[in-house]
């Protein structure tokens, strides 16, 4: 009988900034490879891991753990997009890859959109999952929730377990809570033309009891070209998709229909210069 269990992944670190950034690369493709960047208190595994096998059926997969997340080692500096974003353009360097098709859940989602617009030369496409632009697409109690965690809160859960098990330093688990409950301090949001501007298609996804609003959503779909009668003028390049049932927690949690709405994206042709 032939072995039919997924290759092993290459894993390696990369001395990225202040960081020893952990990474995998699974499956081949001759294509731009695939980069997952997942969300707060998640790393590869509680949020890619069931993803991974079909979409690295087709293509390359990067993947790769956040400052102080996973088996990459926290540092003396707050938690930002811009700093987590710069990790990542310093990884891309490190492993030689010029563009990729970018994956971001969350605060992931956050660092995959200032990637198109700050760093437009290394996104062909976005998928921007379960993060607003702007502030005014939260919830107003996401905030308060998430700057009142404690270690306590969350024990016994697949996100304590995964942290004692794989952190170089388990001991700082509240500090972790602690600086993601002031993610980003003083970022105001980005402008309706930065979204506008964005070259790559994107891909918006978003649970329809998430904590982004599904208006915020429809917002951002519109202003990437979107919410038109495609029978009449064309299927948009960028989409939205609303997963029924979904929290922000569950966000990727319906693998066949998150598979299945994400390889169609990335498979379907660019749109001609």
């Amino acid at each position: 009988m032939t072995d039919q269990s997924p290759a092993a992944p290459q894993t390696g670190y990369a001395q990225v900034n202040d960081l020893r950034m952990y990474y995998e690369i699974h499956g081949t493709g001759d294509g731009v490879p695939l980069l997952l960047l997942h969300g707060g208190l998640f790393n590869i595994d509680l949020q890619f891991g069931a993803l991974i096998p079909g979409l690295a059926a087709t293509r390359q997969v990067i993947a790769a753990d956040f400052q102080g997340h996973g088996r990459t080692n926290d540092a003396d500096r707050p938690l930002t997009t811009a700093g987590l974003a710069a990790d990542v353009v310093g990884l891309l360097k490190h492993l030689g890859v010029p563009q990729a098709d970018v994956f971001g859940f969350s605060v992931g989602g956050a660092v995959a959109l200032h990637l198109a617009i700050r760093h437009p030369e290394l996104v062909r496409k976005a998928i921007v999952s379960s993060v607003s632009f702007h502030p005014r697409g939260d919830r107003p109690e996401n905030s308060e929730a998430v700057g009142e965690m404690t270690v306590d809160m969350i024990a016994g859960t697949p996100m304590e377990a995964e942290y004692l098990a794989k952190s170089p330093h388990p001991e700082r688990l509240q500090t972790l809570l602690d600086k993601l409950g002031g993610y980003d301090p003083g970022f105001t949001g980005w402008s309706d033309d930065d979204i506008r501007g964005i070259a790559a298609p994107t891909l918006i996804t978003v649970g329809d009891c998430d904590a982004v609003r599904l208006e915020h959503a429809v917002e951002f779909l519109r202003l990437r070209g979107g919410d038109v009668n495609g029978d009449f003028v064309g299927v948009p390049v960028s989409q939205l998709a609303v997963f029924p049932g979904t929290t922000h927690f569950t966000g990727l949690a319906r693998t066949d229909l998150v598979h299945d709405v994400v390889q169609a994206f990335l498979d379907a042709p660019m749109p001609d210069a």
